[in-house]
């Protein structure tokens, strides 16, 4: 017998402050645990699997990314399984469209450049509920200097400071098509705090903690913990600098995948 497969490619945000994470994990909330067991749900006869175009931390939230769907029954109305697929899903995960695929599609090589943007301010306490989408730093930072470190990051180079935990065998070189930091003037709410800031992100592919190694680094940047020349020798693979500071993960947000 041939066995029929059938292939959807999903878009979705969540907002990751109660998960641990995209991938499954015992005993713990997870998106891709709420997923799975929606897909159950509402397809009780159908096996199904799904393969995210990226793994995401605990509690950093997503506005964009992508899942595929592979499933031995064709869902015969994308529209009224979007519907259903989301008035299943909890508050905090949302589909926003769906399209069949084919065979020949790879969520994984396919998706070729991702955004993140990383949230923040910093001086007097802020509002609570500001906690679920940005960083509070205590102390007062140089913007000045960030932001010209910032310019510093784009291009490809050999990021092994800013990979977590590197092993003999990791490939740490990647490409930074942009990097810059600028007021945030998008993610807004009546309980943030009147002036924050926003650190955009654009590259070919992202090491495991990259983007907050690299923001824990503009931190120490911006509190004049470390200086500029020690900041450039980090850029360099060579001098196999492990750095420590990861910021926090819920000023972490993955903006977008562009196919």
């Amino acid at each position: 017998m041939n066995f029929k497969r059938y292939y959807y490619l999903i878009s979705l945000q969540y907002l990751g402050f109660r998960f641990h994470g995209w991938q499954i994990q015992p005993n713990v909330p997870t998106v891709e645990l709420m997923i799975k067991k929606t897909l159950r749900f509402i397809l009780p006869d159908a096996k199904t699997k799904i393969m995210a175009c990226g793994r995401t931390d605990a509690m950093v939230s997503a506005e964009q990314t992508y899942v595929e769907l592979f499933s031995d029954q064709k869902l015969p109305n994308l529209d009224v399984f979007l519907g259903t697929f989301n008035y299943n899903l909890p508050a905090d995960i949302k589909a926003l469209n769906i399209k069949e695929v084919d065979n020949t599609f790879n969520i994984i090589q396919d998706s070729k450049v991702k955004e993140y943007h990383y949230y923040f301010a910093f001086g007097g306490k802020f509002h609570p509920f500001s906690a679920t989408l940005m960083c509070h730093v205590k102390a007062n930072l140089d913007i000045e200097i960030m932001t010209k470190a910032t310019k510093a990051f784009k291009g490809k180079k050999d990021f092994y400071s800013y990979t977590f935990r590197p092993k003999t065998q990791t490939q740490t070189t990647a490409e930074i098509l942009s990097c810059q930091l600028r007021l945030n003037n998008e993610l807004t709410a009546s309980f943030f705090p009147k002036q924050s800031y926003v650190l955009k992100v654009k590259g070919t592919g992202f090491k495991r903690n990259q983007i907050r190694l690299m923001m824990g680094m503009l931190f120490d940047l911006g509190q004049h913990k470390v200086n500029y020349d020690f900041f450039l020798k980090t850029l360099d693979g060579y001098n196999k600098i492990k750095l420590e500071h990861i910021a926090p993960a819920s000023g972490l947000i993955l903006h977008k995948v562009e196919f």
